[in-house]
């Protein structure tokens, strides 16, 4: 016979969203848009797996020459709206001058005041990544359809809240010189280069050594080896009771990094429905027919 208080992983939609306000606290949401960056603090906000671990070890090893004395990103790369649940203290001294925070807000709501960099994603592989992210986590693998998935997490209001309202709220802004502007595939296509452009923008001197041991340690390969220390086990230790979730979620955060991986995972229907959607918001907006077009926008910014 089943225990009914021991902590299990949700199986239907509505159970996870239960689960998750569960675990809400808006005290710690409620800090972190309080605080106030001092000029060179760098912020790393993109949406939702669009590279911000990835960004968070860049930043941290070029600020500490490689540096991999944390048990967990998190702890030196505090995000700002659950660092307080936490008990990680944004306002204090970190392991290095440049102080550096993670924040999946938009532009409207960031606080304003430091330096910022934002990456973009197809929004149909951000969808694949977010939804298996969650599998094993939040809910029982296997047991909520990803079309339910994203109906609920990721295409509910697209106008006024997530991807696609994230992404407006910070491409109106660039022109902006305190925001560096990256793409994920273009990224993964040239790392070496991102690690250049990065440590411009933070105002680290760059030499060979530190390049390479950036660049390897912010691999795949390097990341994956190491998912300890990418695998939001503070999130798990500070927030899972709450939502009584068991203690052995899988929350690695580097799950594969694919381009394009969309494609042998979403229905015909569910890319066309999020084609639409596109052209709803960022087209009528911004006038790009598709992805690729922001992709090429985001480039042009670095000529």
């Amino acid at each position: 016979m089943t225990d009914m208080n021991t902590p299990r992983r949700p199986t239907t939609i509505t159970e996870m969203v239960n689960r998750l306000e569960a675990g809400r606290n808006e005290t710690s949401r409620e800090q972190g848009l309080a605080f106030q960056p001092q000029p060179t603090d760098v912020i790393i906000s993109p949406f939702a797996k669009s590279g911000t671990t990835w960004l968070q070890q860049m930043v941290h090893g070029l600020r500490t020459r490689g540096s991999m004395d944390f048990g967990e990103i998190t702890e030196v790369v505090p995000w700002l709206e659950v660092a307080h649940d936490l008990g990680l203290d944004i306002h204090g001294p970190q392991v290095a001058p440049i102080r550096a925070y993670k924040s999946h807000l938009n532009w409207d709501d960031i606080p304003k005041g430091g330096r910022y960099i934002y990456s973009v994603r197809d929004p149909k592989d951000v969808l694949v990544s977010f939804y298996h992210f969650f599998e094993g986590w939040f809910f029982e693998p296997g047991s909520i359809p990803i079309e339910d998935f994203a109906s609920e997490m990721f295409t509910k209001d697209p106008v006024n809240e997530g991807y696609w309202q994230h992404v407006a709220s910070w491409w109106q802004q660039r022109e902006n010189p305190a925001i560096l502007f990256l793409s994920f595939e273009d990224m993964k296509a040239d790392l070496p280069g991102t690690v250049q452009r990065v440590a411009e923008f933070i105002g680290v001197e760059l030499d060979d050594e530190l390049l390479e041991i950036v660049v390897r340690q912010s691999s795949f390969e390097f990341m994956a080896a190491h998912k300890q220390h990418f695998d939001d086990h503070l999130m798990r230790d500070g927030r899972d009771a709450a939502r009584g979730l068991p203690p052995d979620g899988d929350s690695f955060k580097v799950r594969k990094g694919q381009v394009g991986e969309y494609q042998h995972e979403l229905s015909d229907e569910m890319q066309a429905e999020l084609d639409g959607i596109w052209r709803k918001t960022l087209k009528a907006q911004f006038g790009f027919t598709s992805y690729d077009d922001l992709r090429e926008a985001v480039a042009a910014l670095a000529e």
